[in-house]
């Protein structure tokens, strides 16, 4: 077990750190190469005020028409996204770690705050979950591994929630965290969750397709 999690704290983590951000930027470069062969019109009007305000816009609560007619679905939708991103970014024990490998850290959260962050991006997981699972229109367009990608998202909060309030065999639970956040890392540039990129690459096209070329919102 000791090994194993010398293993996932040191070599694991720079090898899935790596394939996360080169994946990501391979498949950006791919995709933009692509559109600019299939879809070259889109480039004819882009615009970056119109882009950066699509962006913008969707990246706030209830700033959206589509947010605000789905308000409970917003609520878990920001619930899960905002933790996903404050939490291991900000945590003061990650933060230590960055310490150890590069000589900085970045402002950290109070511990009760990341608490509080991870409990409710648990709580918004399983109200994502159970919209997958009542919404037919939702639960039509689900696979298997859609559904495996949201747990697979919640496990390294809640193995070390656990971990952190003692919740069971340390060790444990540690290893658990380690191995499932690595192997999220390693997922995101091969599967749906790498929009955490190709989210502002989509809003901003949309952006200045909707308002550039045709004079309308896409918010």
């Amino acid at each position: 077990m000791n090994s194993l999690y010398t293993f996932l704290a040191g070599p694991g983590l720079w090898i899935a750190a790596i394939v996360c951000a080169g994946g990501l930027v391979v498949r950006l470069a791919f995709l933009t190469g692509l559109s600019r062969g299939r879809d070259a019109v889109f480039y004819n009007h882009a615009s970056f005020s119109w882009g950066a305000r699509s962006v913008l816009y969707w990246l706030a609560p209830y700033a959206t028409i589509t947010y605000r007619k789905n308000p409970v679905f917003t609520a878990f939708f920001f619930g899960f996204h905002v933790p996903l991103i404050l939490v291991p970014v900000f945590l003061s024990a990650h933060n230590e770690l960055f310490s150890e490998a590069f000589g900085f850290c970045l402002p950290v959260l109070p511990d009760r705050a990341a608490d509080a962050l991870t409990i409710l991006l648990l709580i918004s997981a399983a109200g994502l979950l159970v919209r997958r699972l009542l919404r037919p229109e939702v639960r039509a367009l689900s696979s298997a591994w859609d559904y495996a990608l949201l747990v697979l998202t919640a496990l390294p909060f809640a193995t070390g929630f656990a971990a952190a309030r003692h919740l069971g065999p340390y060790s444990t639970l540690m290893v658990l965290h380690l191995a499932s956040a690595e192997a999220l890392l390693i997922i995101i540039p091969f599967s749906k969750l790498g929009h955490v990129a190709l989210f502002f690459a989509t809003r901003a096209f949309a952006g200045f397709e909707m308002g550039k070329r045709r004079g309308a919102r896409a918010w």
